[in-house]
């Protein structure tokens, strides 16, 4: 079978996962929150960004490698982290870090993901990114952020958009409950999917192990429940102060719409802004990420590090991210529908057709760097 006929683009690698995991698995990978309104605009956004092509400009030979933050990436787009990852598909912060180590881009690992910073660290090398959702407790923290370090994590993320959880209507209709409850109905569908059941009896039940670790109950059994109030939702400026003095390597806030706020964060010694709107996850109400993206690179002027995401699905949704202001983007569902749909071979294939993508799309433009897209758009939002 010939992978690139069968399975082109994303769309193609999203309905084969959706086959292949439980239900209640696909409404937690897919799902936004509300209306999804969020959801949708960000993919309108995306497709209004036009760009102009170029002729008789000769041969181009299109070079992905970008440097962001001192590291040397073999494409400007990386795998952001997603929460519980090893449920989507059994084993997938391991299959990801090296994967992410082998082909050269960053690998962003949750706080609140199925393995341990020192499972993962090592296996992502210096490709490795710790995403922290605040601890409430400033020991945890400080805990944290020195096992992060001593497993080989050198890049920090803090989630700033996530002051309280959010409904996720789908996800509770599929019986996705805090703490996890498992109902017949979710053992039914589990029956259905033998290989993602068998994947996961081997790789054990899905659990917040890093958080879990911290948790002193008496005897009792950790939960979701538990472990999400260790996490204090809603950091302030000064909890912001504090993480700045405690981590001494390159720090990005991710989550923010703002220019006022990116310009904020800037002063108060983050090295880079991550402009995202948690792809619709958590309020539908919030602007496309696109569309606030030019607002935060006029904040913080021409040179200060910005990443987008929210919404990403082609190479060429990467290079409008790229024209638009940012000078990286990240991708999260879109490496675990890879996962779902391939297994193990997934994230390679998804990596060769975004690849693939950008480089047609950039002869198009007539471009060799992805950087020069900017100087081909049709116009601007």
């Amino acid at each position: 079978m010939d992978t690139d006929l069968r399975y082109p683009e994303l769309s193609d690698l999203m309905a084969r996962c959706r086959r292949r995991v439980p239900h209640f698995v696909w409404e937690y990978l897919d799902s936004a929150t509300g209306r999804e309104t969020v959801k949708a605009a960000n993919r309108a956004a995306l497709d209004r960004v036009r760009f102009r092509p170029a002729i008789l400009g000769g041969e181009v030979t299109p070079d992905l490698t970008t440097r962001f933050l001192g590291v040397d990436y073999a494409v400007p787009f990386g795998i952001a982290p997603l929460g519980m990852s090893g449920m989507i598909w059994p084993g997938a912060e391991q299959l990801l870090a090296t994967f992410a180590q082998a082909a050269r881009l960053p690998y962003g690992l949750s706080t609140v993901a199925t393995r341990l910073p020192e499972e993962i660290g090592p296996l992502a090398g210096d490709m490795g990114w710790f995403q922290l959702y605040p601890p409430r407790d400033p020991d945890i923290r400080r805990d944290l952020l020195a096992r992060a370090r001593k497993a080989g994590f050198g890049t920090l993320v803090l989630t700033v958009d996530v002051p309280g959880p959010s409904r996720r209507e789908r996800q509770r209709r599929a019986d996705l409950a805090i703490p996890p409850k498992t109902t017949l109905r979710m053992l039914w569908q589990t029956a259905q999917r033998p290989e993602w059941a068998l994947r996961t009896l081997r790789n054990g039940t899905p659990r917040l192990r890093l958080m879990e670790g911290y948790l002193k109950l008496d005897g009792n059994a950790p939960s979701t429940a538990h472990a999400g109030y260790l996490l204090r939702a809603a950091p302030d400026w000064d909890y912001l102060h504090a993480l700045r003095r405690e981590w001494d390597g390159p720090l990005i806030v991710k989550g923010v719409l703002e220019g006022d706020d990116a310009a904020r964060l800037r002063d108060a010694g983050v090295d880079a802004i991550w402009v995202s709107n948690h792809t619709g996850r958590q309020f539908d109400a919030a602007p496309a990420a696109l569309d606030a993206l030019p607002g935060v690179r006029a904040a913080l002027g021409p040179d200060f590090p910005v990443i987008f995401d929210s919404g990403v699905e082609t190479g060429l949704d990467v290079l409008r991210g790229l024209a638009l202001g940012a000078d990286f983007v990240m991708l999260g569902r879109a490496w675990h529908y890879a996962l779902g749909a391939l297994g193990a071979g997934g994230p390679a294939h998804l990596l060769h057709i975004l690849r693939e993508d950008m480089i047609a799309n950039m002869v198009q433009m007539g471009i060799a760097r992805p950087a020069l897209a900017v100087a081909r758009l049709l116009r601007e939002l």
